[in-house]
């Protein structure tokens, strides 16, 4: 889930760059120190969106640098438990599949791909479903629900993520058009029975 939030904070301005736009390098700098950090409450820090207010600089005796008390909008990312997400496999391993969500990866495990028995292909560099051929291979897209979620860190480096698409309407983008039109054949084949059951019993009358 991302957010923005509005964030008061002070920057400090080198003298090597006070004839640059200052709210330009008030966001160059608030995005250096804060990009990819997280804040426990509002999650990762994705970048600075607008400086809305910029105070006059202040200059500290033995310094030099002009300190500007500035308003900020940031946009956060915060996954959240049990949310579901989209994004893109960057990584299989024989234990599993990385999943590049928006600024942070997540892992699925193995036992969480499908219900189906997975094998590792090392060669090809990808997961196979033993029964369905169902396969998981680096650039697939995928839908996946958050089941474990660790943001005690102070960076993106640190987030853990557990991930999983063994729930109906999760897995690769394909497997799930694969079982809405599976559903929709069986719908139209249900369908199909009642009004050849309909016309037996009219014809019994």
């Amino acid at each position: 889930m991302y957010l923005i939030s509005k964030i008061e904070d002070t920057v400090r301005i080198p003298p090597s760059r006070f004839e640059e736009p200052v709210k330009e390098i008030a966001a160059e700098v608030l995005n250096e120190n804060y990009v990819g950090k997280i804040d426990k409450k509002l999650g990762l820090m994705v970048t600075v969106k607008e400086i809305e207010e910029i105070g006059t600089g202040k200059v500290i005796m033995g310094d030099g640098a002009a300190y500007h008390d500035v308003i900020f909008t940031a946009l956060f990312f915060k996954p959240e438990l049990h949310e579901v997400v989209e994004g893109e496999v960057i990584e299989i391993t024989e234990f599993g599949a990385f999943i590049r969500i928006g600024p942070v990866d997540g892992l699925v495990h193995v036992s969480q791909v499908t219900d189906d028995y997975i094998n590792y292909d090392a060669k090809r560099g990808a997961l196979l479903g033993k029964e369905s051929k169902k396969t998981l291979e680096e650039g697939n897209k995928v839908r996946a629900r958050i089941v474990a979620l660790s943001l005690k860190g102070k960076s993106s480096k640190e987030t853990k993520i557990g991930l999983t698409m063994r729930q109906p309407g999760l897995g690769r983008f394909e497997w799930i058009e694969e079982e809405k039109e599976k559903k929709k054949d069986k719908g139209k084949g249900k369908s199909k029975g009642k009004k050849a059951k309909s016309k037996d019993k009219s014809r019994k009358k």
